[in-house]
This record gives C-alpha cells, sequence and structure tokens, in this order.
C-alpha cells in the first residue's frame, strides 16, 4: 500500500519464496531501525530470532492477549518472522539486554488492512517484566517513529483487561478511544495525535 508510504525512493527485495516486493526504501529504513538505550539494544528482527520467537509467542501473556500463533518448532518460528519480513506493512524490532545481547522482547509497527491508522505495540517474556525494559524501549522507538512526521496519528490495539499493556500507552501519552468489537473479541483503542509542525 505505497499510498501510505507516498516515498519517492523504493526498492526490490526477495522474499523466501523467491517472489520480489516493491518496498519503500527511506520509510522502512526509519521503521527498522537500530537504537540504543541506557540498558538495551532495539534492532530488526531476523530470522536468527527464531528460538526467542518461539519462547515469546507461547508465553502465557502473548497467548491470552495477542493469540495462538501455531509457532512450536525453529522452523515455525523462521516462517512466521520471514512473513513479517516479507510484508511490507509490517515491521518487528526486537530489543535485547546491552550486556548479553539476549532478546528480551519485540516492538511491532504494523499497518492493517482493515485500519486507518498504523498501530504499535509490544510483547516481553515473562521474567523480565517490571524491570522497565518495555517501558524503556518503547519509548525510544515511539521517538522515532513520531520524528518520521509521516503519520497524524498512531494508535495501539489491546485488550481491556490487558492492564500492564494499558498502563504503559497511557505513560507514552496514548489516549482512550473507546472498545469496538472486531470479530467476536472485545477490543480497546488508543490513540496518540502527531502534531505536525
Amino acid at each position: 500500500m505505497f499510498d501510505f508510504f507516498n516515498m519517492n525512493q523504493v526498492y526490490w527485495s526477495q522474499g523466501h519464496n523467491g517472489v520480489f516486493y516493491l518496498r519503500a526504501y527511506k520509510f522502512q529504513s526509519k521503521v527498522y531501525t537500530n537504537i540504543e538505550t541506557e540498558r538495551l539494544l532495539i534492532r530488526p528482527i531476523n530470522v536468527k530470532d527464531a528460538n526467542f520467537i518461539i519462547d515469546l509467542v507461547n508465553s502465557k501473556g502473548w497467548l491470552q492477549f495477542i493469540g495462538d500463533r501455531n509457532v512450536s518448532t525453529r522452523r515455525d518460528a523462521e516462517s512466521y518472522i520471514q512473513r513479517t519480513l516479507d510484508n511490507q506493512d509490517f515491521f518487528y524490532n526486537v530489543f535485547e539486554l546491552k550486556k548479553t545481547r539476549k532478546a528480551i522482547g519485540i516492538i511491532t509497527f504494523l499497518k492493517r488492512e482493515d485500519e486507518v491508522y498504523p498501530d504499535m505495540g509490544f510483547a516481553l517474556l515473562p521474567e523480565f517484566e517490571k524491570k522497565g525494559y518495555a517501558l524503556e524501549a518503547s519509548t525510544a522507538y515511539f521517538v522515532k517513529i513520531k520524528s518520521i512526521k509521516k503519520f497524524d496519528r498512531i494508535i495501539a490495539i489491546t485488550m481491556p483487561e490487558n492492564i500492564k499493556s494499558i498502563g504503559l500507552l497511557r505513560k507514552l501519552g496514548f489516549q482512550y478511544m473507546g472498545d469496538f468489537r472486531k470479530r467476536e473479541t472485545l477490543l480497546s483503542y488508543y490513540s496518540f495525535i502527531i502534531e505536525k509542525l
């Protein structure tokens, strides 16, 4: 959907199936990014993150609030990651501990076909919760996203009972829009309006 990107510079990238995709280079280089914070490194996801993805998408929080992705083997995980990399509207960035380079969470930036605005999300391995890592990573990444100045609004979608996620969104400055039923699931929508100078 290049009306969404509205970029002049594009390039061709080859997916795992041999098909070439036209991608917005300038946009991708900003949304897939490398950021360093006090304790973390944020970087684009790659297929070497397969073992981490297996742990993440099968964690209690992911299964409860995001859903079962049917990823149980390394091959499943590599395919899941590659499908994300092949999707020109989906961007997954991993954040890892700076000292050990252990991947502990992800930040996502997605333009879904059924949503007007792009949405930002995050997930963290449960053993690293309550240490401020998700807030540290999300804050740094959100600053980067806002600096692109291509969006009037960014949304975040979660379940009403996901109190941890809602608390983090509020700390980032997202405002509650309302609860809406989507494919028989009640979801809470949050929004951040970006002022363009």
